[in-house]
């Protein structure tokens, strides 16, 4: 289907590419790289806007509202196979499934977003692990040939967009199989089991890195690790410095070995105990920067100084608030826009609750603060 923006892209005078790499390198840009981190299930079938216009996914929404393109290349560097996704139940207003990652989970019967209830992991006990790590985790995996050709097909050396390369989850994936609750206790009564886990994370990610670093021009890396909340990680800041920082300094060490030297990653809620180890094993950038959790962007870049970026961070508890509450909060992202390492935009997928005319608001407003003044 072709797509009929209902925004034009802003006014240019550099490539996204250019204005990308030169942003968050604290160089001079025409104007702000224009993106956003998506929207919920429901906005596609709840604002009009979507409906109309049969937007239909958050790549859609990228072309209607006319963003800056930006690319990321994955690899397989998980689970290979993934548990076949299961229905064990049927409930009055809830299902039980067995999900990719080998969790008894229940969900709402209405399909609508949520968190669900993990209710049983696959794996518990070392025995367990070394089951699965045999099954789905082999290295040697025919499924986790990259191909080269294809890529850079798609995305050539010679382009006008960022493209990064992703690097996975060296913890937050490990949480997925294991349940909240469950790498919490295994970290104390399987410690060796769980530094097995990362180590294996990490092997399968420079597999991918060995294969696509040498002949791809990546301009960043990315990666997920979601295992913070409100009051910080879900393993100890120790186990963190420990066990998961020395695998990002050697993927680090690859990634600047091929020209990259900068690397967000994915991890919503409390960053600050361990953003000191972030940084030292080479992640420089957060991205989406949830700000309810955490705090302002300009609290952690003030700090940090240039050593650290940020991609995201508008409170979508302000989207939801109105005008006057989207205004005020995004004149207190301008000192950080005009430094340069940081791009604003929703600090998660934007929510229902937000009026479609109001984030429209938003977006206009955003072009009219950090667009092309000429």
């Amino acid at each position: 289907m072709m797509i009929k923006p209902c925004r034009t892209k802003w006014k240019s005078e550099m490539t996204g590419r250019e204005r990308f790499n030169n942003q968050m390198h604290y160089k001079p840009v025409d104007r702000c790289f224009n993106m956003e981190f998506g929207y919920w299930d429901e906005n596609f079938r709840e604002w009009s806007l979507f409906t109309k216009n049969g937007i239909t996914s958050n790549s859609e929404a990228d072309v209607f509202f006319g963003f800056d393109e930006i690319h990321v290349v994955s690899g397989n560097v998980w689970m290979s196979p993934a548990f076949p996704n299961e229905v064990v139940e049927v409930r009055d207003k809830t299902k039980i499934l067995i999900n990719k990652d080998g969790l008894l989970a229940e969900i709402p019967n209405d399909g609508h977003d949520t968190i669900p209830h993990f209710l049983k992991s696959s794996v518990v006990t070392p025995e367990d692990w070394e089951k699965c790590k045999k099954e789905r985790f082999r290295r040697d995996d025919t499924a986790r040939k990259v191909d080269v050709k294809a890529i850079k097909e798609k995305h050539p050396d010679k382009r006008e967009y960022p493209l990064g390369v992703n690097c996975g989850s060296m913890i937050g994936k490990i949480r997925d199989m294991l349940t909240f609750e469950g790498l919490a206790y295994a970290c104390f009564d399987y410690p060796d089991m769980v530094e097995d886990m990362v180590e294996t994370c990490c092997l399968l990610v420079e597999d991918f890195l060995d294969q696509v670093l040498p002949a791809i021009d990546f301009d960043f890396a990315s990666g997920w690790e979601d295992i913070c909340f409100k009051n910080g990680p879900i393993v100890t800041v120790n186990f963190f410095k420990e066990v998961v920082m020395p695998r990002y300094k050697r993927i680090s060490k690859k990634l600047h070995n091929a020209g990259i030297d900068l690397w967000y990653t994915d991890c919503d809620g409390d960053v600050r105990p361990i953003l000191p180890y972030f940084l030292e094993g080479g992640i420089n950038c957060l991205f989406p920067f949830e700000v309810n959790g955490c705090a302002h962007p300009s609290e952690l870049l003030n700090s940090y100084g240039k050593d650290l970026r940020i991609m995201g961070g508008f409170d979508k508890m302000k989207l939801g608030e109105g005008r006057e509450a989207i205004k005020s909060y995004m004149e207190s992202l301008v000192p950080l826009v005009q430094r340069g390492g940081y791009i604003p935009f929703c600090d998660h997928r934007c929510p229902p609750n937000v009026k479609p005319e109001d984030y429209l608001y938003y977006l206009d407003l955003k072009e009219e603060m950090f667009g092309l003044k000429k």
